[in-house]
This record gives structure tokens, sequence and C-alpha cells, in this order.
């Protein structure tokens, strides 16, 4: 099955933190693999803007190795290659200052998009937008793209919306969640909105309770310093598990557009409960084996900063009432999987006997690894005995159910970056959503630290703490195992 390409106009991107450690593993192969697709028009330009000297030969030189150590599993033609690089050049730039800029204005060209990608710190998103502007390389067609975190609270992603919003109108603002990007979240939508099967049921008088989990194997070095002002709650909660809670949660919207989309999304997070402290978990990961523990992955034997969370949600609405949403993320976890599990309520009675046991449907979303969607349904267990039930999976994985060309599927990045140039902000957080997920996180942690909440140990290569498998417990319920 082939996917269709559609080729976008020639374009102007530049990517502010050209040669960091995003830009390098991501967002530039990203670029090529589009532009082998036949995506990108051999008219584009993509300009790595950075502090670091370089020369254009230089930055091709950077850009060749990124490609070569992060598309390894790419098969691409070298005349491909060559003509990627040639579309490529460099310009050091001071964000702070004047150095740079008026180089960069005379490498835009005069009626094309024009894609400025902020893959820099959001101290930096501000002064960007304003010299962006005092060089006249902002116009009605000129779009800017931000990576989180957007602001630490409610208080700093107000004051980062102000900032942007004086140099440019929302609908020139892309606020970039990867997660969104990624096939299988995209399909959320589709199955919900697009199979009869699954959109009547799909509320608390069927559905027992929703899971969503986003498990890691890695711990937090290298990003401890990072990590240790942030935690999963800010790192990951905020932003990347409240996307999948919108998107799975949100009532249907009129039209697959940006707005009539994220307005859907803006009422789910909108109609989130506060916690109560006795429903979330808090973890730190210990020592194992070789590998350190989280106080000395981060350098601080005092740290109280979580690398994991688990949570129950509530939302106060019609289609969810009395319905609870589990929530989990963590570092250091038994095996790397995120999914969304969907686990319906057990028929109102049962016509067999005992012996047979009680069964559920459970519709299962996985988003990595192994992109697929599965159904448990229950069947009678073959061979003769009498009427034993057993739950098996309906399962489409993508690479089986649609073929080789699954495999090839664009990544997250890759879709965004190309939605960008379209103009096309559905796949994008709105400035308003930002503003109502941290307004709903911040009473949280104010708690945490009036209370001087610590975080409960968990041994590596678990599942978590056992305070995190007692939420479920509890209400009779239990986590989905984590699997690879």
């Amino acid at each position: 099955m082939a996917s269709r390409v559609i080729p976008v106009d020639p374009f102007d991107l530049v990517v502010f933190g050209g040669t960091g450690d995003l830009a390098r593993r991501k967002i530039l192969p990203a670029l090529f693999r589009r532009f082998c697709a036949g995506q990108t028009p051999q008219e584009a330009r993509v300009i790595g803007a950075a502090r670091s000297d370089m020369d254009d030969d230089q930055y091709r030189h950077f850009v060749a190795e990124a490609i070569a150590e992060f598309n390894d599993h790419f098969h691409h033609e070298e005349d491909d290659l060559q003509d990627f690089l040639s579309s490529l050049s460099y310009v050091k730039i001071d964000a702070l200052g004047d150095e740079g800029w008026s180089e960069l204005a005379t490498k835009m060209h005069p009626g094309r998009v024009r894609a400025f990608y902020f893959s820099v710190g959001p101290s930096l998103f501000g002064p960007l937008a304003e010299r962006l502007h005092s060089h006249g390389m902002a116009d009605q067609d000129t779009r800017i793209v931000v990576e989180k975190p957007f602001g630490r609270d409610l208080e700093t992603a107000r004051a980062l919306n102000r900032s942007l919003a004086d140099h440019f109108s929302e609908d020139q603002i892309y606020r970039i969640d990867h997660y969104l990007g990624k096939e299988t979240v995209q399909n959320l939508m589709a199955i919900r909105f697009g199979n009869m099967l699954f959109e009547p049921l799909w509320n608390s008088q069927y559905v027992d309770h929703i899971q969503i989990t986003v498990a890691e194997t890695v711990g937090v070095q290298g990003r401890g310093e990072y990590y240790d002002r942030s935690g999963a709650m800010r790192d990951m909660v905020q932003n990347h598990l409240m996307q999948l809670l919108c998107l799975i949660a949100m009532e249907p919207p009129s039209k697959f557009e940006p707005d009539s989309v994220r307005d859907e999304k803006l009422k789910v997070i909108r109609a989130l409960d506060p916690v109560e402290p006795e429903d979330i978990v808090r973890g730190q990961y210990l020592a194992k084996d070789d590998r350190a523990g989280y106080l000395e992955d981060v350098g601080d034997p005092h740290s109280t900063t979580e690398s994991f969370i688990a949570m129950k949600l509530h939302l106060s609405n019609w289609r969810w009432a009395a319905t609870p949403f589990y929530l989990r993320t963590g570092k250091r976890m038994r095996a790397r999987s995120s999914e969304i599990a969907v686990v319906f309520k057990e028929t109102p009675h049962s016509i067999f006997d005992d012996e047979a046991g009680r069964h559920r449907n459970i519709l299962n979303i996985r988003l990595q690894p192994n992109e697929g969607i599965d159904l448990d349904v229950t069947i009678k267990e073959p061979g003769p005995g009498g009427m034993r039930l057993v739950d098996v999976p309906l399962d489409m994985t993508f690479t089986e159910a649609l073929g080789p060309e699954a495999e090839n599927v664009s990544d997250a990045y890759e879709r965004l970056i190309m939605d960008v140039i379209r103009g096309n902000q559905t796949l994008f957080m709105r400035g308003d959503e930002v503003e109502a997920a941290w307004a709903w996180t911040d009473p949280i942690i104010a708690d945490w630290e009036t209370r001087g909440s610590k975080p409960v140990p968990y041994e590596s290569g678990s599942s978590g703490p056992e305070e995190s498998l007692m939420l479920m417990h509890h209400d009779g319920r239990r986590w989905r195992e984590v699997r690879s």
C-alpha cells in the first residue's frame, strides 16, 4: 500500500539552535527524509543559525554526520544526500545581539513561506521574535515553531505567550508536541470518529476506566540538571500525557480543522477536577547493578523531584462522569512502552457459570514500540470440556496489517514540520490550551511544596513504586503490565 506524498511549495526554513542536539537528532534527519520522499522541493532552503563558528561547508559536513548517525536504518541514494546538502547554508547569529541578523535577512526569498524553528531555550523565544520583526523577516507568511518546555508554570507560560503575541498572531505560532505527530496518536481520532463501532460506546455507560502509560527504560543521565528542575509532572504529564488525555476524552469536533479540534481539547482540560493528594504517587528510581540512582544522576542527594508519577483523574462532564482516568509515566521502568488502554465494563449479566470467569473487552492503542492497535475480545477456548472463555486480541500491528510501507511511515517531526509549511495547526497546541494545562497543574505542584511531599523509592527495572499498584488495587483494578 503506497502512501501518497503531496509536495509542498518552496519554503525557507531557519533552524535557530541549528547545531544543537534536537536539530542533530530529529529536525535535520526528518527534513532529509521528507526530501528523499519527494515532499520537499529542490528550491526549498534550510538555514542553520547558531553561535558556533562555521561556514556553509562545515555545516553541511555537520548535517551529513547527523544523518549518518540518526538515519542509519533509512536507505537513501548518495545523490539525494548531496542534493539535500546543497540546499543548506549557515549563519552565525547572536540571539541577544545584532551579529548575523542582516546576513540572515539577505537569505530570505520574497513570496515564500518562512518558517523559523526555535530549537532553543524558552528564554530566547521573545528576543528571537523581536529581532525577526526588527530586521524585516516577519510577514503574513511567516510561521514560528516553539519547543517545550513552554513555561514551567502558569505565570511563565502567560509571559511567553505575551512575548510571542507582541510580534506574531496566534495563527502564526506553532507550539510543537512531538507526541501529537505520532501515527498512532492521530489514529485515536480515526478510530473514534471514523468507526460507528466505537463512538456509541465511548462514554461512562460502557467504559470502566482508561489507562495512559508512558514508560521509559532510560534514566535522566545527561539531562539531570534540566530534569531535576522539572520532574515527571512538568516534563511529561503537563504536556505529553495531557495531550493524549484530551484526544481520548474530547467530544467530536464539528470538523477536522485546527480550531474545532483544539476547542474540544480545551474543554477536556477545563473539565478536569482537582486531584486529591491520596490519588497521586510520586517516585524516584534507585541504583541497581552498575546503574546509578536518580539522586546520583542529578547530583543532589536531597532532591525531592519525581522521576515517576501515577495519578487518578476525573472529568466533570456528562460523557465521563464516574469514569476514572489513570495516568502514569516514569524513568527506568521495566520496558519502554507508551500505550492507551480503554477498558470496557463487564457484561451486566453472564449466562455462563463461574468457571467461565468474568471478562472485559480492552481496546489497546500502542504508541511505541510496535505501533498498532489491538482489541481484546472474549471467545470460547477451543476443545471439549465445557464452555471455557478466554480473551484473545484482534491485532492490527501496522507493519503486519499495512505491509512493508508501514515501516517507512513518516516520524512525528517529519509530519509536524510539513504541517508547519502547509499552515495546518491541528496537531499543535494553542496558547489558551497551554495556559489551561498549567492552571490545572500548578495547584498540584504547590500542594507538594506546601506539604513537603517526598517521592517514594522504586527499583530500577520495575513497574514503579508499590504505592502506584495500590492506587489501582484500592479501586479493584490493576495496571496493565508494562511490556515491550
